[in-house]
């Protein structure tokens, strides 16, 4: 199984094509959001099941997650880690960034090349949660077009690869604290695994903001209301 870091790299200039049409830049780069970067790890049906049929595996693993964050914690200075806010859930508030949100208990925290966080569960690969950013010139979510107008093209062009076929389910726009908030659900099939995804775009601080989290549509079902809470705390403050 390849980690997340072997994942391969993506042609830039397909991605500036995206970044252009968005309105976005980041020092003439534009990275895709680390959701869909898992698609690097060929996920085998059966080491997935071999995993799931051994829960001493399983609790030693998610033993090693509790523990290695709060070590990490320690080192910490622009990001501080709030206390468990709500049950099963842990927030973390990036101060100098100016972004908060929840992740489910037991994730782990790693680190990827183009992401700001990344949290991802230790057993399956799939379920993570990634916080991007890019420097715009624009002032409002909305000045980049309708929800699904925006949220197809960043499903199309930056979410998933090329090769996958995609395909939106819903967006939404709402407003917490007069900053406006576009929301969306999608899918990505790839030939080994389709991914179930939800994602929270903003416009704050002159940076866009994109959350990304999911799960194996195998499950969606099971995940999804961890997975939208996630969303629903996704939250982008002035700094």
């Amino acid at each position: 199984m390849l980690s997340l870091q072997q994942a391969p790299s993506i042609h830039q200039a397909w991605l500036l094509n995206a970044s252009t049409q968005l309105g976005l830049y980041r020092h003439g780069q534009f990275r895709r959001g680390v959701p869909f970067i898992v698609r690097a790890e060929q996920v085998s049906a059966t080491s997935t099941s071999a995993l799931q049929d051994n829960p001493g595996r399983r609790q030693l693993l998610a033993i090693g997650a509790i523990v290695a964050p709060w070590v990490f914690v320690s080192h910490q200075t622009a990001t501080s880690f709030a206390a468990e806010s709500k049950k099963g859930f842990l927030a973390v508030t990036d101060q100098k960034d100016g972004y908060s949100f929840l992740y489910p208990f037991g994730w782990q925290e790693i680190a990827i090349e183009g992401q700001d966080k990344v949290f991802k569960d230790v057993i399956e690969p799939l379920e993570n949660v990634s916080v991007n950013m890019f420097p715009t010139n624009k002032q409002d979510i909305r000045d980049l077009g309708a929800p699904k107008e925006v949220a197809e093209a960043l499903i199309k062009r930056v979410l998933a690869p090329s090769n996958q076929k995609t395909k939106l389910i819903d967006a939404i726009e709402h407003d917490i604290d007069g900053k406006a908030y576009y929301t969306f659900e999608f899918i990505a099939q790839a030939p080994n695994f389709t991914r179930h995804g939800l994602s929270a775009i903003c416009i704050g601080n002159g940076k866009f903001y994109t959350l990304t989290t999911g799960a194996n549509e195998r499950r969606w079902e099971k995940m999804k209301d961890k997975l939208q809470t996630v969303i629903d705390s996704f939250k982008v403050f002035n700094v």
